[in-house]
């Protein structure tokens, strides 16, 4: 665990996208991939153990590696709204991945029996695809999107359903990891002759590379740019009207979606990724040249998986999770005390040690404790007490004394309860359990 630093281009989320963090790394070396899955799993359940001992309301997803690279990985995610990712997950089986990586299944349609000829359609000012498919007749699903990427060295043409949208990463894992950017108005008017937003996979240049979704494939006459300003191709067909292209799955998966594994119906919820795990496999042991003899005589290299869990996001979406309008609610088992003891008549010399003695019992508890015994109004104090959010408050006053109790409240509660002592005490020992 150790504070690390990141030139952040756009520092924000308070501590959730910071320049300054503290962040939990790990690593194992195994043998080989029997081992590795062992340990990923031991470090697995370890993650879970920790969200759920901290009480966060989260999944664990499906992520994609990025640039860390590897057979697998899960990401940890803290469900809020002010999350940065999108979480997709399907609301009757266990699949939930990160919308990065996530796969879905579209609704099929039933096709046209027969194919008709190929036509040039004029539809002046029509780029988006549901007044597109409203002016020429069509069902939305029949249309086509072909965006056109600069993929490192090489030109590709990605083509996608009208009522999908293309998920970037996808495509560039396709690529082996390519850094994509959109090709440039300019340059799209110069390959195409037409203006972005009617450009198509028919008639490309030779040096563009042409890619699809698969739910592009098996439609029969289908629409797609003409690469000629204002004018849409109708009646489309691969085979006859353009050769097939390279299918994979590049669709970005979005709520409403079929589930890939059930029958069931993708959701989507936003997230804040705390934690996330790796098999990085043999990578960087080879890279590195880490070797393990195995006893017989040879060194092959360690089988690597990566494990990281974000400290000081862990307390910003405790935050998300826990608050209201008075200021945060700490659980317990983070919290950075677990009682505040509020001295409310500091002038009165049995109030002041009443509240010392608490302090010092709970201390020798090993309660760890908040004592405001400054001279301020007791609205003062239970104010802060409020936004500071620690899980237990306990107020001592000269009614308390007279009484002799001692008023408690939870701070995730709205009445407060008035308990002797020894009550007290078993109470904060039952929450720390």
């Amino acid at each position: 665990i150790q504070t690390k630093f990141r030139d952040e281009i756009r520092p924000r989320f308070g501590l959730m996208r910071a320049r300054e963090f503290v962040m939990k790394d790990a690593y194992s070396f195994d043998l080989d991939e029997a081992g590795l899955d062992a340990s990923y799993e031991a470090m697995r359940l370890a993650y879970h153990k920790i969200c759920e001992r901290i009480g966060f309301h989260y999944r664990a997803v499906e992520a994609d590696s990025g640039a860390i690279g590897g057979s697998g990985s899960q990401e940890f995610m803290v469900l809020a709204d002010t999350g940065e990712d999108t979480i997709i997950y399907c609301d009757q089986c266990e699949y939930a991945a990160n919308q990065e990586r996530a796969a879905a299944r579209l609704e099929q349609f039933e096709q046209d029996t027969e194919e008709r000829p190929m036509e040039a359609v004029l539809g002046e000012g029509l780029i988006g695809v549901e007044p597109l498919a409203e002016f020429l007749g069509i069902p939305v699903w029949k249309t086509t999107k072909t965006l056109l990427f600069e993929a490192n060295d090489q030109l590709v043409g990605v083509m996608v359903r009208g009522d999908c949208d293309v998920n970037e990463i996808k495509v560039s894992n396709f690529l082996g990891g390519a850094d994509l950017k959109l090709v440039a108005p300019e340059r799209i008017k110069e390959m195409t002759g037409a203006v972005a937003g009617y450009a198509g996979p028919i008639g490309l240049p030779d040096n563009v590379r042409l890619i699809a979704d698969v739910d592009v494939n098996n439609r029969v006459n289908f629409e797609c740019g003409a690469n000629k300003t204002d004018y849409h191709n109708i009646n489309v067909n691969f085979g006859r009207d353009l050769p097939l292209p390279e299918f994979g799955d590049f669709k970005l998966a979005q709520a409403g979606y079929q589930c890939p594994h059930c029958e069931g119906t993708l959701k989507a919820q936003r997230g804040i990724e705390v934690g996330h795990i790796f098999k990085l496999g043999t990578k960087y042991s080879e890279a590195l040249k880490c070797v393990v003899p195995d006893g017989q005589g040879k060194q092959p290299p360690a089988v690597m998986g990566c494990y990281g869990i974000g400290v000081s996001r862990m307390a910003a979406a405790c935050v998300e999770q826990n608050h209201d309008d008075r200021g945060m609610i700490w659980p317990i088992h983070v919290a950075p005390y677990h009682v505040h003891l509020l001295c409310l008549t500091p002038k009165d010399e049995a109030v002041v040690a009443q509240c010392e003695q608490l302090y010092q019992t709970l201390q020798d508890a090993g309660v760890e404790v908040l004592f405001d015994d400054r001279k301020a109004r007791p609205g003062e104090k239970f104010s802060d007490a409020d936004l500071m959010g620690m899980p237990i408050r306990l107020a001592i006053s000269k009614r308390t004394l007279e009484q002799n109790c001692i008023e408690v409240k939870l701070r995730k509660e709205a009445d407060n309860q008035m308990l002797s002592q020894d009550q007290t005490l078993q109470l904060i020992k039952d929450l720390m359990a």
